[in-house]
């Protein structure tokens, strides 16, 4: 079976990912499928730097602002759509563009992982959250490295629901998480890939970057969604970069200026975690806007995509 073209736009928070995967389906008569695990939620329009209309330039998107965030959504669940949303653009002749910084879903997709159904255990489940809250989800990592070290390996004890997912995996089937995955890229992938990474030279080109992005954010209005979002029963929600970091202030314990600065940090934590995802990845080709400027990056990228496309 001929394989789907697919470009891919990857890379860490405000490296400029939107832009770019915009250019290139303007200039392809492509469409946007979004590779971001909050983009999805509705009303996490700040938070996450969703592309409003403006911003879309006209491009049609998929994949974001279509679930509630009290909604369950798991990878297997994402790369599902994904794959149809693909398809679709594929079999109406347009170009799909991949473009997020959420490593495991864009991996997940263009390696076309195949997943096995494992049911969950409620009872298991909330026992690793209650073990992970009074032994500190540092333990709860250990707990996983001693059954499963690449996973371990992987994962930052920060997050705890895919740490306590391997071990639930574990638990109920006596197969790792990593054969789980071993296991799942055992069929080759549909899709014939071309990935782009925008990156910084200077890591403080990033930092700031990063740092004006979220002085832009309160300006438009982030600490009213996070009102609205941290009074919500939202579980997903809240373990967005954006939320969490305000709430001191809502509950009055902690200046304005100190939550955004820890917002700011921790974004900028995020987008290490994101670099050190996709420079794992030899078929990037990384670009470095700090370098030339991106007029002309971005004729080297169509010149790419031409040359790709002909194949």
């Amino acid at each position: 079976m001929k394989k789907i073209p697919i470009i891919a736009v990857v890379g860490p928070t405000a490296s400029g990912k939107t832009g770019l995967g915009i250019q290139i389906a303007k200039r392809f008569d492509g469409e946007v499928v979004s590779a971001d695990s909050m983009q999805i939620y509705c009303g996490m329009d700040i938070a996450t730097a969703k592309p409003n209309v403006l911003e879309q330039d006209g491009v049609i998107h998929h994949m974001i602002d279509f679930l509630d965030p009290s909604d369950s959504f798991s990878v297997a669940d994402y790369t599902l759509l994904a794959h149809q949303a693909i398809a679709d653009i594929h079999a109406r002749g347009k170009l799909p563009v991949l473009v997020g910084g959420t490593g495991l879903y864009v991996d997940s997709v263009l390696n076309d992982i195949v997943f096995t159904e494992i049911k969950t255990d409620p009872q298991l489940r909330e026992s690793l959250y209650q073990f992970g809250k009074k032994q500190g989800n540092g333990a709860l990592l250990e707990r996983l490295r001693r059954v499963d070290p690449e996973s371990a390996a992987r994962l930052h004890e920060n997050n705890a629901g895919r740490i306590v997912r391997a071990i639930e995996v574990y638990e109920l089937t006596g197969i790792t998480m990593t054969e789980q995955q071993k296991k799942s890229r055992e069929k080759p992938s549909r899709y014939r890939a071309l990935k782009f990474g925008l990156n910084y030279r200077d890591r403080s080109v990033l930092y700031d970057r990063i740092d004006r992005r979220v002085d832009l954010m309160m300006e438009q209005g982030l600490l009213e969604e996070a009102k609205n979002v941290l009074v919500s029963p939202m579980k997903t929600a809240v373990q967005a970069i954006g939320y969490k970091e305000l709430q001191p202030y809502l509950e009055g314990k902690t200046s304005l200026s100190v939550c955004v600065e820890q917002l700011k940090q921790s974004t900028r934590r995020y987008a290490k975690r994101q670099l050190t995802w996709f420079l794992r990845d030899p078929q990037i080709t990384w670009l470095y806007p700090d370098e030339e400027e991106m007029p002309d990056l971005i004729k080297k990228v169509f010149v790419s995509v031409e040359m790709f496309l002909k194949v």
